[in-house]
């Protein structure tokens, strides 16, 4: 979940009241978030740095709340303040609008080029805005919020905010070779050409983590306005000459990305939530963009839409006895204006350009929920009557563990995940014959594949353990995975057992028996015949004959 992280005063200064902790958690918790912390810049730089790097730091109070993930309308201050503010019913929800200018419409034209890169882009005006350092300071950090989660990290989309009265439209977003860029960037003093700036900001503690989503192209993408001024080199950096500052009052917001609807999400966000302080309130001025195939579009959508759903159907799912006319009430104190329509069971809600959360019928369920207050919801036993049964495999695998501790050996549990190495290199296997299922993008080197075999985490733990005094008996039950076309998910799991001795001499009759003990556990009897087991010598990749004491 994003944490946000508010100014204790002026987040209530904006609800017109203050609150004691205690109650101003309570507010959170009823309106489905959560005050996770109370501190202070002073206190989060000393615990995380020290009290020398402190010294001088601000002490004033900040409140971290916990936000869903996909409440990207509660991001930032303007948009809390707003939710809470029409959930204690102080004021109603606004009404956002997008005006036509009053002379030429701005224009992004975005070319051919970007088509392998990044082939979306939407933009918008926020005209006459009036910023304070908290209102800049508000605006950053949620670029910065949607960049980390809907954005996700830049790679989706990449936000844009120009002085728009220090550029001169129409505005071309284009991609060129690295070496044909060149601009003086966002906090430099001097011109830099694109290849230059990656090496620079490889040890930026920042930027460098975005450098990946276009390094390796052979054109970046670019925006310029008429004069040939660069804007943006997406989803890196801005140039420094359309930095917007406490005394812009016309801002050009551009997003970019490789995912259209979440770029036209993003933009929505942005200008909703800072179009209060405009001087017409909560209206936005219109952009056209121009795509490459010659069809323009005008951006922000700022679309609003009606859902249908039936009073019995929230009252059901909720588990409450609530009138149309109160559940509709409910939903209106979310944000979501409600009407009884039809024939007094139907509900109308009317979804808001800031709820792109509200997808299907349930999500406005859970918000009939969070209005009336889980707490306030009664307790009753369930109608159906059930009898809970241990999945057969668990109880297995829970019996068989007994007898394997009875028989001296020690359960292991490893990681599920492990490396391309522990599964193919080290046990002589090539990683194409393993049926691996591979993380599409490991955080580490350790984490690369799901396991294919129980056997290399054994041999992890005892290299971990060679301390301590021999012999180490070892076992391990669990699931390994492989790739399996047949099922839905492309995968499937087996439940493997997996026993390792380790000791100065070989100690094959200690394994010997044990197999034994779980052949007769399960039933099975020595032999071919009745499909029995027998033992058989073989050659492996494991272990090979010159290995062998």
């Amino acid at each position: 979940m994003p944490t946000v992280s508010v100014k204790r005063d002026l987040l209530f200064k904006a609800l017109g009241r203050t609150y004691t902790d205690e109650e101003f958690d309570e507010l959170c918790f009823e309106f489905g978030l959560e005050l996770d912390e109370i501190t202070s810049e002073k206190e989060i730089i000393s615990k995380e740095q020290g009290d020398k790097k402190a010294e001088g730091a601000s002490d004033v109070v900040l409140y971290k709340i916990d936000v869903p993930a996909n409440r990207y309308d509660l991001l930032c201050l303007e948009g809390l303040v707003r939710g809470l503010q029409v959930f204690k019913e102080r004021i109603k929800a606004p009404l956002y609008k997008r005006v036509m200018p009053n002379g030429e419409i701005q224009k992004l034209i975005i070319t051919e080029e970007t088509a392998k890169i990044r082939p979306y882009a939407v933009a918008a005006v926020l005209r006459n805005i009036k910023f304070t350092k908290d209102r800049y300071d508000s605006f950053i950090e949620l670029q910065e919020k949607l960049h980390q989660n809907i954005c996700r990290k830049r790679a989706l989309v990449a936000i844009g905010a120009h002085d728009l009265d220090s550029l001169s439209g129409p505005f071309t977003f284009t991609a060129k070779r690295p070496s044909d860029i060149k601009f003086k960037p966002l906090s430099k003093t001097k011109e830099y050409t694109a290849c230059e700036l990656m090496n620079i900001y490889k040890t930026d503690n920042h930027l460098k983590h975005y450098l990946h989503i276009i390094e390796n192209k052979p054109l970046y993408p670019v925006i310029y306005d008429s004069n040939g001024v660069v804007l943006s080199m997406p989803p890196i950096i801005n140039g420094n000459h359309s930095k917007i500052t406490l005394n812009t009052r016309n801002v050009f917001i551009e997003c970019t990305g490789t995912d259209f609807t979440k770029a036209k999400i993003v933009l929505d966000i942005i200008v909703t939530m800072f179009s209060e302080y405009c001087e017409n309130q909560f209206t936005v001025e219109a952009a056209e963009v121009v795509f490459p195939n010659g069809k323009s579009y005008t951006f922000p959508e700022l679309a609003y839409r009606k859902e249908m759903v039936r009073a019995d159907l929230i009252n059901k799912k909720v588990g409450i006895r609530e009138t149309p006319e109160n559940l509709a009430k409910l939903l209106t104190r979310m944000c979501l204006k409600s009407e009884v329509i039809g024939d007094g069971n139907q509900i109308e809600i009317e979804i808001p350009p800031t709820r792109a959360d509200i997808i299907h019928a349930c999500d406005i369920v859970e918000d009939a929920a969070i209005a009336y207050g889980y707490n306030n919801i009664q307790m009753t036993l369930p109608k159906t009557y059930t009898i809970a049964n241990q999945f057969p495999l668990n109880k297995l695998t829970e019996l068989l563990r007994h007898d394997m501790a009875a028989a001296g050996f020690t359960e292991a549990l490893t990681f599920a995940l492990c490396s391309q190495e522990d599964i193919a290199d080290k046990l002589g296997v090539d990683i194409s014959a393993t049926k691996a299922v591979h993380i599409s993008n490991p955080k580490t080197a350790e984490f690369q594949v799901a396991r294919t075999t129980l056997l290399p985490g054994l041999l992890k733990t005892i290299a971990a353990n060679r301390k301590m005094p021999l012999p180490l008996k070892l076992f391990e039950i669990s699931d390994i995975v492989v790739k399996d076309s047949s099922r839905d998910v492309g995968a499937r799991n087996y439940r493997h057992l997996c026993a390792v001795y380790y000791n100065k001499n070989p100690g094959f009759e200690i394994i010997h028996g044990l197999l034994d003990r779980i052949m007769q556990l399960l039933d099975v009897p020595p032999g071919e015949k009745k499909g029995g087991y027998v033992i058989k010598a073989s050659e492996g990749p494991v272990l090979r004959p010159d290995e062998l004491p």
